[in-house]
């Protein structure tokens, strides 16, 4: 009964796996419509690939590891598509030092892990071996948005936390977590339990700023239509200029200083730079979305 379940919860993770492998496409057209990766980086793409394929070489050592091996497998198709297409389009000086990231992680490091595992090392040290490599770089993955919801409980905003993705991540820890408790896989069970954890935290804070950011955000639109209002009143010629001056100088809103302006710029930079947009594949499209408040979330 274990073997099915186990089974079961298995394949159910690779469906969600894959889930999230496939979130960069939506990015992806975009590049490839405008020819160019703008303000995209590379290295999640190369990160990831390195993941990907170390994890499929662990399951191809690991007595029935076909799961971890199949879905990691196509993780790897996934990630090589993605860093091509990176590199196809990128500036020159991205592209040179994508190629110079991806033969350093995926060539040398990888390269390197594989032959020391199946030349130096012998018996069930060889998986030990590659499952604290992959526990590592797994671990590091779900720790990414830490930096994010530092942000959040900061800002008391959920702007720039996609929740679909943060959705995602929490199933994809929580499954594989149940699957490691079945197959009694100490490497799978510790990032992911990690993961599952930081996940459920990363949904509780949504749920609680969720309603405070709606609510910043209608305050905000409240004061803008009424500061366009009264320039409305002050721009309205005849004999009522005077009259409407009069009123405008008692109840006009105070004007924004320069370094007010200046600092929530920097906040809105900052924040659409964060570690969260590491992991989620992209940084953001180009400046006038910032200014805009927008933000890509693939």
């Amino acid at each position: 009964m274990a073997i099915t379940l186990s089974f079961v919860i298995g394949i159910i993770g690779n469906v969600i796996s894959i889930l999230v492998f496939t979130s960069p496409i939506k990015t992806f057209i975009g590049i490839v419509k405008k020819k160019s990766t703008e303000n995209y980086k590379g290295i999640p793409y190369v990160t990831t690939l390195l993941s990907t394929s170390l994890w499929t070489f662990y399951g191809l050592m690991k007595p029935g590891g076909v799961l971890v091996a199949t879905v990691n497998g196509a993780g790897v198709a996934f990630q090589l598509s993605y860093v091509t297409l990176f590199i196809i389009y990128a500036p020159k000086h991205k592209k040179v030092s994508t190629m110079k990231l991806v033969g350093l992680f995926n060539v040398v490091f990888c390269g390197s892990v594989i032959g020391v595992t199946l030349l130096a090392i012998h018996g069930s040290l060889r998986l030990t071996f590659v499952g604290i490599l992959c526990a590592a770089l797994t671990i590091g993955m779900y720790a990414s948005p830490l930096a994010a919801m530092r942000n959040v409980i900061r800002t008391k905003s959920v702007e720039y936390m996609p929740f679909l993705l943060s959705f995602f991540l929490f199933l994809n820890a929580g499954v594989w977590f149940a699957y490691a408790l079945l197959v009694n896989d100490i490497y799978i069970l510790v990032p992911n339990g990690i993961g599952f954890v930081l996940g459920s935290a990363q949904l509780i804070l949504y749920a609680i700023y969720r309603n405070k950011s709606k609510s910043a955000k209608s305050t905000e639109a409240m004061e803008e239509d009424g500061s366009a209002h009264l320039v409305e009143m002050g721009m309205n010629g005849g004999d009522d200029d005077q009259k409407n001056k009069g009123i405008i100088k008692g109840l006009s809103l105070p004007k924004p200083t320069i370094d007010r302006q200046y600092s929530v710029q920097n906040i809105l930079r900052s924040l659409s730079y964060g570690p969260y947009d590491f992991h989620s594949m992209g940084a953001i499209e180009d400046d006038d979305d910032v200014e805009n408040g927008k933000i890509n979330h693939p």
